[in-house]
């Protein structure tokens, strides 16, 4: 069975993914800055929190969540890449590690290509809710 390999600009932005999940494990304030766009139509939805929009509010939230107490380790599973010209979506689950355990998070990262590369203009978290659901068949 042969290898299939991505297109470079899949690959690019499955690049620019693992490099914002790498600034946030690494609590690394410049390259997170490093992987946004900072304009006004940047927007974030961290878990239990409202929308943020332009680029100063979530560059705040970063400061706000690299500054506290809990770090958090990242296994990102699912990850499905989508580009269309010069947008592009990842969908995938964030795995947290953290002192209290493992969460599960569903995130939809969303990039644009400018200058060459390409950068982060949503990014939204919502926590996934474990329930024992009965199905009936």
């Amino acid at each position: 069975m042969e290898a299939t390999s991505e297109d470079p600009a899949t690959a690019a932005v499955r690049a620019a993914n693992t490099a914002f999940y790498a600034a946030f494990e690494a609590r690394d304030l410049d390259a997170m800055s490093d992987v946004w766009e900072h304009t006004d139509r940047v927007t974030c939805v961290h878990p239990g929190w409202p929308i943020l929009a332009g680029w100063a509010s979530v560059a705040a939230s970063w400061f706000a969540l690299f500054d506290g107490p809990q770090r958090l380790q990242f296994i990102v599973t699912d990850e499905q890449v989508h580009v269309e010209g010069t947008t592009a979506w990842v969908t995938c689950n964030e795995n947290l590690i953290d002192a209290g355990g493992t969460q599960a998070v569903a995130a939809t990262n969303v990039f644009v290509a400018a200058d060459d590369r390409w950068r982060l203009v949503h990014h939204h978290g919502s926590p996934v809710v474990q329930q024992a659901r009965a199905r009936n068949s």
